[in-house]
């Protein structure tokens, strides 16, 4: 049986402990701004998550790119070249065509390369949405599995990753075009705090509002409690756009109210960091089926 290499792409949020932790590699996306592009690390090695954010508060937008072709090719190069089966497992396709373009350089280098096997796996999710699969499939792999094996079981867990997001703003939802002008207006005027998920369908989906920062911090534990299964066993992960203290307050939430094995705290990376904008708090833990579509 061939060995398995696990990568994932910009959009998963695994910072170099949990990548190194379970052999994780990752393709790079790139973010643009002032006409100027650079790779997307999610160890933030040319700017700093203060720097990225800071720019977005002061009414900068930062864009991004899916990607590349050469990014791909090395990558997938690296490993074909080493003997590997991959599994790439990618941001959603409703917020990137990553997955759309791996699976087009995905054929040609299994053509080059016969006998290799390249899966590209629509994760349906983003942040540490996505990151949680792709430690998922890491698990499999460690648990003996091939890649088959493992593209069959994360298929069927991508719509048991719960996610639940608030923003502190919107205008930056706007830019990106996820909420009309209007609606952001009225929202940050009224202090309305939306709660976002991943639908099952892979939509960043706004499922209600919420008045008030604090309340909106409160209502994602109280979602992710009633969603989660098995909590004793699991790891939850918090990711947040720079705003540390108040990451803290969920984690010391989630400690109170949620049986868990650990707590896991890191940044929103620059990809969906850029879309989403500072301030934003999201909880994730796998549990009940997603069935929620717009």
């Amino acid at each position: 049986m061939r060995p398995v290499k696990i990568i994932t792409d910009s959009c998963a949020d695994l910072g170099r402990d949990l990548r190194e932790e379970y052999d994780i590699d990752y393709a790079r996306m790139l973010t643009i701004y002032d006409g100027k592009e650079q790779w997307a690390s999610l160890d933030f090695e040319y700017y700093t998550p203060k720097e990225l954010y800071d720019l977005m508060r002061d009414g900068n937008r930062v864009t991004t790119a899916q990607v590349p072709e050469k990014e791909f090719e090395r990558i997938f190069g690296k490993y074909l070249k080493e003997g590997f089966d991959i599994i790439y497992i990618g941001c959603s396709l409703k917020q990137s065509s990553s997955v759309n373009l791996g699976r087009v350089i995905a054929q040609r280098m299994m053509k080059d390369n016969p006998g290799s096997t390249i899966y590209c796996i629509d994760s349906l999710n983003a942040c540490m949405g996505e990151g949680m699969l792709a430690i998922r499939a890491a698990e499999y792999r460690d648990m003996g599995m091939n890649s088959q094996q493992i593209y069959d079981k994360i298929l069927a867990d991508r719509n048991t990753v719960n996610e639940y997001c608030t923003v502190h703003s919107l205008d930056a939802l706007k830019r990106a075009g996820r909420v009309k002008a209007s609606s952001a207006f009225f929202g940050n005027l009224l202090g309305v705090k939306p709660i976002i998920i991943a639908d099952a369908n892979g939509e960043q989906t706004p499922i209600k509002k919420v008045k008030g920062r604090g309340n909106s911090l409160n209502e994602i534990v109280r979602l992710l409690k009633e969603s989660i299964i098995n909590s004793e066993n699991q790891r939850i992960y918090i990711a947040h756009a720079d705003c540390a203290e108040e990451a803290e307050e969920v984690k010391k939430m989630i400690e109170e109210q949620i049986p868990c094995k650990e707590i896991y705290v890191d940044y929103i990376g620059p990809i969906i960091g850029a879309s989403i904008g500072p301030d934003a708090i999201a909880v994730f833990a796998f549990g009940k089926e997603v069935t929620y579509t717009t």
